[in-house]
């Protein structure tokens, strides 16, 4: 008998031990999981502001001019109007004039092209399209169904997808 209550101690140490081991080993693993839970998080978090910052830089590109292009279409309008104002009598005596407005017209054009605008550019007949034009005015004209377009005043613009000026355009109302 006096071996086994020698023993016995020894045993129940051994067994706590262990039962100390386990939890120290199962606080570890809880501890192991959390801190790799936060840094899954952490590292999507990053991945996910790369992203964004990739977003802002790509829009920032593609749409940062929107002020600039903004302000040069009333250019862009007064080279039309000047040459529609030139009566037809007096164009082969302003021809060299008439070909510097046309050519500065068609350069601001391709430039507003190669930065992303383009002409929206309604023709007569065509169906209102509010996302695109805006009503200037509405008007009854014979043989028209109501929402065709029955004049421009000016053309809009896109800058890639987004709206810079809708077209102005005269609208008919005509109810039959």
């Amino acid at each position: 008998m006096p071996q086994d209550q020698a023993a016995s101690p020894q045993v129940e140490l051994e067994e706590f031990e262990d039962a100390a081991e386990s939890e120290e080993l199962e606080a570890l693993r809880a501890e192991r999981d959390e801190l790799r839970d936060k840094f899954m998080r952490v590292l999507a978090d990053a991945e996910n502001s790369r992203k964004r910052a990739e977003r802002d830089r790509k829009e920032a590109e593609m749409y940062g001019g929107t002020r600039l292009a903004r302000d040069l279409l009333p250019v862009y309008d007064n080279l039309n109007r000047a040459i529609q104002a030139i009566p037809e009598e007096s164009r082969d005596a302003s021809a060299a004039l008439i070909a510097g407005v046309e050519l500065t017209l068609r350069e601001l054009t391709n430039v507003m092209a190669k930065h992303g605008m383009t002409t929206i550019s309604p023709a007569t007949g065509e169906t209102f399209d509010p996302q695109l034009h805006q009503a200037m005015f509405e008007a009854a004209l014979p043989g028209t169904k109501a929402g065709q377009i029955i004049q421009v005043m000016t053309e809009g613009f896109m800058l890639y997808d987004r709206l810079l000026r809708p077209a102005q355009v005269g609208v008919s109302s005509n109810t039959a």
